[in-house]
């Protein structure tokens, strides 16, 4: 069984008294173990693709499945529930809460899971540790780096064990150097974890070192060539 299969999806955006098409009849399976590129000019929609896919916002028509979980069945705090059990989400701008330490932040959908609080600590410091930020653990973003601030970022989105990885650009805002060692931990972990993961990226050499690279272009995802 796949891990994620779409089909027919549709997304449109209204701006001002006009609708703007995004995906038109958007077909994607994702088999177990698989690291998908996904590519395309920006402002294609590879962003709307991904938060469609993780149930971070709604279609307009289809259907998207995550394992056997169909997403347009589910809302409010169900579908919040299963998005922070099943789909972990590392996005270009980390998006951490700049009040909390990297523990915390890391930490953090457990936290809205109400797991324990020792389970909590022990569980995103042992993703810390992975990432190399064992020494960083009670430094708040702003005492990070931009490689260090994703590193804490890939750590929340693996705590708690999610079925699929979800990633938008996650290198986009790096140097060349930074870049590729996370495009590298990227893909330890996603070996070493037995992620399935799809990752929106404009960097050849990431989307090279996938199992697929698929190009989304008005609207449809196309093998790339």
């Amino acid at each position: 069984m796949s891990v994620l299969a779409a089909a027919g999806v549709d997304k449109s955006y209204a701006v001002g008294t006009t609708t703007l098409p995004v995906l038109r009849g958007l077909d994607l399976l994702v088999e177990p173990g698989e690291m998908v590129a996904i590519v395309g000019a920006s402002g294609v929609g590879k962003s709307t693709l991904l938060h469609v896919l993780g149930g971070l916002d709604s279609i307009d028509g289809g259907s998207i499945r995550i394992g056997d979980a169909d997403l347009g069945a589910m809302a409010g705090d169900a579908l919040v529930a299963f998005r922070n059990r099943h789909v972990g989400f590392v996005f270009q701008f980390h998006h951490l809460l700049p009040e909390f330490t990297a523990l915390e932040n890391a930490g953090m959908p457990m936290r809205i899971a109400r797991r324990p609080a020792e389970e909590r600590e022990r569980r995103a410091q042992a993703l810390l540790d992975r990432v190399g930020l064992g020494e960083r653990l009670t430094h708040r973003p702003g005492m990070l780096s931009g490689g260090e601030q994703q590193r804490v970022a890939i750590a929340r989105a693996l705590v708690m064990d999610p079925s699929l990885l979800l990633a938008d650009e996650p290198t986009g805002d790096l140097d060349e150097h930074t870049a590729a060692t996370l495009h590298d931990l990227l893909r330890e972990m996603h070996r070493e974890r037995g992620l399935t993961s799809i990752i929106a990226t404009h960097n050849p050499r990431l989307a090279a070192a996938c199992d697929r690279v698929l190009r989304l272009e008005e609207g449809r995802l196309r093998e790339a060539r």
